[in-house]
């Protein structure tokens, strides 16, 4: 009988370790936010308040983003040692943050629309109460953005720990963005905040329609960077990371007399701070192997898997 869990040939496939201090992190902040997200909707369409309602829609966005990173965080976890995930199950934090941004765009136009329509239609506004709920929404934005800094700042300091001297996007990209999200809404707290008072001491009505706009076009660029960031993890398009190019490197800079190059190499993240590889080695020395290869590439800990081929030229 063979105890396969003892074989050298086996190894685990869990490739990111998790971040505890973010998933109770983004938790706490989701419900702050659902909350104060209901609070200022209904108070911008109460008041007719329309940079106070796309600060209120923007927090929803906020509060979607927070709550799939939470409930993706809570999925990898449970999910992580399921075999049928080839490469693990951090994808699926990634997959929450492009959810949201497209979620986002959707906000976007619709808070385009609204303010168009104030802007040619506009309505008496109650300037002091949403000038008082607008500045609660930036303090509960700010208590967020302490609230996910910490959390940061925890996994950045374990990162530093286990990976010193290599600084290659070791960062929590579900904790980045909706860190970057929280800072954006902060922004639109504010707008809101000026629009309002311009509003309220010099009758300019029309600054809080055309600071809806301005926010939409806040959270229409934010969107577009998280669809970037993320498509780029979800198509594994990692072939331009400095990782492409320490493998070459190694591989070619080691035994330059036996004339190895590298004929094929595919690349891809499968966490945080991990990183696959399928490479073909064309060498001349006979007495290279796979486990050669996979010894040079060790001194990287980012390469966490790797498939090899070697073909002898003769």
């Amino acid at each position: 009988m063979h105890n396969h869990d003892l074989s050298p040939w086996t190894h685990k496939h869990v490739f990111d370790e998790g971040n505890y201090a973010a998933e109770r992190g983004t938790r706490a902040v989701m419900w702050i936010t659902a909350v104060m997200m209901v609070v200022e909707i209904s108070a911008g369409w109460w008041l007719n308040s329309m940079a106070l309602l796309a600060d209120g829609w923007h927090m929803s966005s906020h509060a979607v983003a927070i709550g799939l990173s939470a409930f993706a965080y809570a999925a990898a976890r449970r999910y992580a040692h399921d075999p049928r995930f080839s490469f693990g199950t951090w994808k699926i934090e990634v997959l929450g943050g492009f959810a949201s941004a497209i979620f986002l765009l959707g906000v976007a136009a619709l808070m385009v629309f609204e303010s168009v329509t104030r802007l040619f239609s506009p309505q008496p506004i109650h300037y002091q109460e949403a000038i008082l709920i607008a500045a609660i929404g930036l303090l509960v934005n700010i208590v967020c953005a302490l609230i996910l800094g910490r959390a940061h700042e925890h996994h950045h300091g374990h990162a530093h720990a286990e990976h010193a001297g290599h600084e290659h996007g070791h960062h929590d990209l579900n904790l980045r963005s909706a860190y970057v999200h929280v800072i954006a809404d902060a922004a639109t707290s504010v707008l809101a905040i000026v629009a309002l008072a311009g509003g309220w001491l010099y009758g300019w009505s029309w600054l809080d329609p055309a600071m809806g706009i301005v926010g939409a076009v806040l959270v229409g660029a934010w969107a577009r960077n998280l669809l970037g960031e993320t498509g780029k993890v979800l198509l594994d398009r990692e072939m331009d990371h400095p990782v492409v190019d320490e493998i070459r490197e190694v591989i070619e800079s080691e035994r330059p007399e036996g004339g190895s190059h590298i004929a094929d190499l595919h690349v891809w993240r499968v966490g945080k701070q991990a990183y696959a590889c399928a490479l073909s080695v064309v060498t001349h020395d006979r007495n290279l192997t796979a486990d050669d290869v996979r010894g040079w590439l060790s001194i990287h800990e980012e390469i966490v898997h790797t498939t090899i081929e070697i073909h002898q030229c003769r």
